[in-house]
């Protein structure tokens, strides 16, 4: 028989607080680009595709609070910031690379499953109703 985790409160509460920074769609394809190495801000933009200037430097600036991302000015004109991962954030590499290969992987599956949901749930189309027998 497997042991029984036990599950503490605050543990749920840290666990959901860093999820919530790895988990969502910007931080996955950030940290995988600047996984090849450093980038420069627009060509980490142009890397990621379709990130806005504003969601990239909000991504930016969280993942570098968390301790993923180091931010590193140069005093040329213009400033050349460039982006790298730290120790922690090459760590997040590998969930984040294993993630990455599983959509991969299981795309079709995944399309599949929603095509039989989206079929058996059209808008306006008559649903049996159960009806508790009297």
């Amino acid at each position: 028989m497997k042991p029984r985790h036990i599950h503490r409160s605050e543990d749920c509460r840290a666990v959901s607080d860093i999820l919530q920074r790895v988990g969502d769609k910007w931080t996955v394809l950030v940290v995988g680009k600047l996984g090849d190495g450093p980038l420069r801000f627009n060509e980490l933009r142009t890397a990621v595709g379709g990130i806005s200037q504003k969601m990239l430097t909000t991504t930016l600036r969280g993942l570098e609070r968390d301790g993923f991302v180091t931010r590193t000015v140069y005093p040329t004109i213009p400033p050349r910031v460039d982006y790298e991962l730290t120790e922690l954030g090459c760590e997040l590499l590998k969930p984040v690379n294993a993630l990455g290969e599983w959509a991969r992987s299981n795309t079709d599956r995944v399309n599949a499953a929603r095509a039989r949901f989206d079929a058996a749930n059209l808008p306006g189309q008559m649903k049996p109703v159960l009806v508790s027998g009297k």
